[in-house]
């Protein structure tokens, strides 16, 4: 079972689109895929239809009273279960400070799965916490989207610093430019510099697109709408790489 983490510190860059799209490819390759929605704003929850309710909230699933298996829900497209989010997620921090170790509860949590599934996306909410860390110990890779401009570079190099300074090792980080406009020279003057200090960037865009925006009117992945666009080629195209790399 590989876990990918889709993460950003700041908000509103692409993530969630990511992992919903990135999640529903990998059930289109016959890969049995598990997207587990882990921001209380539950905008993954949202796209795939589900409702957003946790028997018992983070608490009990944190604590080990409720499996996860049991929380798991069924989208619409095969090969793709949901383990939705709720608002009671904002309090996860907490819950998990409680635990001993409490950086490797997720993993703990995660590792029942490995033979129900193959893939793992874990969609995670912006910021740096006790969640964060869960999941920098938990995923094989980290899949970070990039908006080409000054703050989310800075953003980047803090993330890298973090992980530095708290010894986080063994996850294969995969940041990636999105929300691309080709009509702003200083974006692409951006993409340029950070792709030439920054190997471990990925060669994928996705574009800024209106197709990725209407996932909230359709309620569903790009390429279940919109397959014949520039932003589901995309999205194929990150994935593509995505697994090149894991491989």
């Amino acid at each position: 079972m590989r876990i990918i983490g889709v993460y950003n510190i700041k908000g509103g860059v692409g993530k969630t689109a990511t992992a919903v799209n990135l999640a529903f490819l990998s059930a289109q390759e016959g890969h049995r895929t598990l997207i587990w929605d882990l921001d209380p704003q539950a905008a993954a929850t949202f796209y795939l239809r589900v409702k957003p309710k946790i028997k018992g909230g983070s608490r009990k699933l944190i604590q080990g009273k409720r499996e996860l298996d049991g929380s798991i829900k069924g989208t619409d497209f095969e090969n793709l279960d949901l383990l939705p989010a709720e608002f009671s997620y904002r309090n996860m921090d907490l819950h998990l400070s409680e635990r001993k170790k409490p950086a490797r509860q997720l993993l703990r949590l995660l590792r029942p799965l490995s033979e129900q599934f193959d893939n793992v996306i874990l969609d995670c909410p912006p910021n740096i916490s006790l969640v964060s860390e869960n999941i920098f110990r938990a995923a094989d890779a980290l899949l970070i989207p990039t908006i080409p401009g000054t703050l989310s570079i800075r953003a980047y190099h803090q993330l890298l610093d973090y992980l530095r300074e708290n010894r986080v090792r063994g996850v294969d980080l995969m940041p990636f430019f999105s929300m691309v406009d080709r009509r702003k020279h200083f974006q692409s003057e951006v993409i340029q510099d950070m792709t030439a200090s920054n190997p471990e960037m990925l060669s994928t865009h996705i574009p800024y697109a209106s197709d990725v925006e209407k996932m909230g009117i359709h309620r569903a992945p790009v390429g279940e709408f919109a397959p014949m666009t520039y932003a589901w080629d995309s999205y194929r195209a990150l994935w593509a790489e995505v697994v090149q790399r894991l491989e």
